[in-house]
């Protein structure tokens, strides 16, 4: 048994990987679902949506790696953090579509705890700041809106999880109600210094705590897959939010480490090592991982969009039909004019937080056209990146300026995309020969607790690089760009629509 299946539960597709006693993929299975959008800043999945795909793309990966369940030593999950969902203890049944990450129906609720006074006691205990993109504002809306939920809470038949913990119920056949202290960090009901759920906050939001699951390592037993799904029953070893196993996935485990996710959102977390590190830009402290009952810390920054912005291109614009095509698109653009997209189309993320801001576009003239607005597109990303990097920088002195920014995710591979972060930025940026760094990192976690994979220090010395970028972009450049992109973000802040 050397082989790892890693399950990779994202925000617009389900994946399933295969990998190797080398750590090499050896099969990969994908696929989309659908996104459903009940109002305006809405964002909903469907539950089966996300059983169903990954349960399936597990079977394929299996299938085509030609391998069958008796050679997997171990599965690792990595999934869509803050989604969230509740379901019957007795049924298994979820009482309402989950209410994904990028959803701001809560705004409402969290500008009551702001004007309340509950922000600085939320901050200190669990390192987020009051938004509606974390788990706890969720869980409530969903107690409150749904009929009888309430109640039913109460009486102890409800369960309340996010993606990772759901999988495990489903998988486990019902048997596991768990998470792990990466995903635990992310629902604003968790203090991260303590590393227990806090009865205060869950009394401030009506939460029941019977409804909360068990914390554990992110290398640790989460419970064996139902015989019947796969062939036998496979041990769950490893298990982190998609954030936080791309830092694991990246190697990133001494302080001062840094690395950049590209997905839908994007995501940069900075290793700050055993302390916490408390913001004052506006950042989160989070946990990064939790080994052997050891917490290691970061400062993270978070974008809502990023790959989400290409995907507008090509099914809002339509004037693409793959993601590829952005780059030879940018090449063709007219380097004299200056369009910026601030792609806030479901509010703006750290270090800004503004529930209410929607994309807006500036310097349009009558010759912008679709290589314009790619070539904004891409840049739009550089410059997201750089607010987080400026704001961290602020935070921890030991962040260095010319620090090397390690990137992954689907955006990476973009060589224009990445150019451009390394010349806004000012600093190197390392992309690694193995993108797919979030799922290799649930992957080690599973591995290293069977036994298949090295410790931290080994897996380290196995990080290899696939091309390094330099900034090439003069520094006077690149203050007046990232200049006019800082006038461009006020400008849509002020905005109300």
């Amino acid at each position: 048994m050397t082989y790892i299946l890693a399950i990779d539960q994202g925000t617009t597709s389900s994946r399933a990987i295969i990998f190797d006693a080398e750590m090499t993929i050896k099969a990969t299975a994908q696929e989309e679902f659908e996104q459903h959008y009940p109002k305006s800043g809405w964002v909903e999945h469907d539950p089966s949506d996300l059983w169903s795909t990954v349960a399936s793309t597990c079977r394929g990966a299996i299938e085509r790696a030609q391998i069958t369940a008796a050679d997997i030593a171990a599965i690792g999950i990595t999934n869509q953090r803050e989604t969230t969902l509740i379901w019957d203890r007795e049924t298994g049944e979820p009482i309402h579509n989950a209410i994904v990450w990028q959803d701001r129906r809560t705004a409402p609720f969290c500008d009551e705890l702001r004007e309340a006074g509950h922000e600085p006691m939320l901050s200190e205990r669990t390192g987020l700041i009051i938004d509606p993109y974390f788990s706890g504002t969720k869980v409530k809306w969903l107690l409150d809106n749904v009929e009888g939920a309430r109640q039913k809470a109460l009486d102890g038949k409800l369960l309340f999880g996010t993606v990772d913990s759901f999988l495990v119920w489903k998988l486990t056949g019902g048997k596991r109600h768990v998470t792990d202290a990466s995903n635990a960090a992310r629902t604003l009901l968790y203090d991260i210094r303590k590393g227990r759920w806090s009865t205060t906050i869950c009394d401030l939001f009506g939460i029941p705590m019977s409804m909360l699951p068990e914390v554990l390592d992110n290398a640790a037993e989460f419970g064996h897959t139902r015989g019947d799904l796969f062939g036998r029953e496979i041990p769950i070893l490893g298990m982190a939010g998609d954030q936080q196993a791309a830092t694991v996935g990246q190697a990133c485990f001494q302080p001062g480490m840094m690395k950049s996710t590209y997905g839908t959102g994007c995501f940069a977390l900075l290793n700050t090592g055993s302390e916490p590190v408390t913001s004052n830009n506006r950042l989160l402290t989070t946990i990064a991982y939790q080994l052997d009952g050891k917490t290691t810390y970061a400062i993270e920054g978070s974008i809502f969009i990023a790959g989400a912005v290409v995907q507008w291109l090509r099914d809002g614009l339509k004037i693409i039909r793959e993601a590829k095509e952005t780059q030879p698109l940018a090449d063709q653009s007219d380097p004299n004019q200056n369009v910026i997209l601030v792609p806030a189309f479901t509010g703006l993320g750290a270090p800004y937080w503004n529930a209410e801001s929607r994309g807006a576009i500036y310097g349009l003239t009558r010759n912008s056209g679709p290589a314009e607005l790619a070539r904004a597109a891409l840049e739009s990303v550089g410059f997201q990146t750089r607010d987080l990097l400026e704001a961290m920088r602020a935070d921890w002195a030991e962040a260095s300026s010319e620090g090397v920014l390690r990137v992954d995710g689907g955006m990476s591979a973009s060589d224009w995309a990445m150019q451009f972060l390394s010349d806004i930025i000012g600093a190197q940026v390392d992309r690694p020969k193995v993108l797919e760094t979030t799922a290799l990192g649930a992957a080690w976690l599973a591995g290293m607790q069977a036994g298949v994979y090295p410790g931290p220090d080994e897996f380290s010395k196995k990080w290899a690089l696939d091309r390094r970028f330099e900034p090439a972009m003069e520094e006077g450049e690149r203050d007046r760009r990232y200049a006019a992109w800082k006038e461009a973000v006020k400008a849509t802040m002020s905005v109300r629509t």
